[in-house]
């Protein structure tokens, strides 16, 4: 138990440390894309959604806008690159993975972390098995083992009529059990060492 306290106070120094640092650090970058979101429909250049987080406590999830306004209302949650609801810019900002960035904020605000499993929709979530259940002891977290092996996401669900059932069936299930790895494995050297894999990818 102290070993797994001074981890959650060693990663929750972390977690603001690294954050701050690169949304000082790269928010021009977010500035430049948000204006470009905004000035090609005029729409919040942010894209907030619910998410499942810590102990099942659904938390609004930031990240930057890459699709038509209401394009929830338009399609499915997962996307695939060829959907039709990309934006022409939000095509660059997926491929360069900065729609992410947003995130920092959840990280901030306490509602993610850095690394730890990533959060679901509650649809998604309502379909978690009794194991599945357990990702909900940690936070949710910007990157992981999954959003490395699952990088390439939007080209594997391309092959897919249905991106959300594909997506429920074909890439969650490992997904899971990629978080439930961690969760088993987590200590500060494999935060470190999936932010070090993260950067790279």
């Amino acid at each position: 138990m102290p070993n797994k306290k001074k981890f959650l106070t060693q990663k929750k120094l972390l977690d603001f440390l690294i954050s701050f640092f690169i949304l000082i650090i790269l928010s021009p970058l977010i500035i430049i894309f948000c204006l470009i979101i905004f000035l090609s429909d005029g729409g919040n250049p942010f894209y907030i959604s619910k998410r499942v987080g810590l102990k099942g406590k659904t938390f609004r999830i930031f990240k930057i806008r890459t699709m038509v306004k209401n394009a929830d209302k338009i399609g499915g949650t997962s996307t695939k690159n060829s959907d039709s609801r990309l934006l022409p810019v939000g095509i660059l900002i997926r491929k360069l993975k900065l729609d992410e960035l947003a995130q920092l904020f959840n990280v901030l605000n306490s509602s993610m972390s850095l690394v730890g499993p990533r959060p679901n929709t509650p649809l998604d979530v309502s379909y978690y098995s009794n194991e599945e259940m357990n990702i909900l002891r940690v936070k949710p977290g910007i990157t992981d083992f999954s959003s490395i092996i699952f990088a390439d996401e939007g080209e594997i669900l391309d092959s897919y009529k249905d991106p959300d059932i594909a997506y429920n069936q074909l890439i969650r299930p490992w997904k899971s059990k990629l978080g439930l790895f961690y969760i088993a494995k987590s200590d500060l050297f494999t935060d470190l060492y999936l932010l070090l894999l993260t950067f790279i990818n």
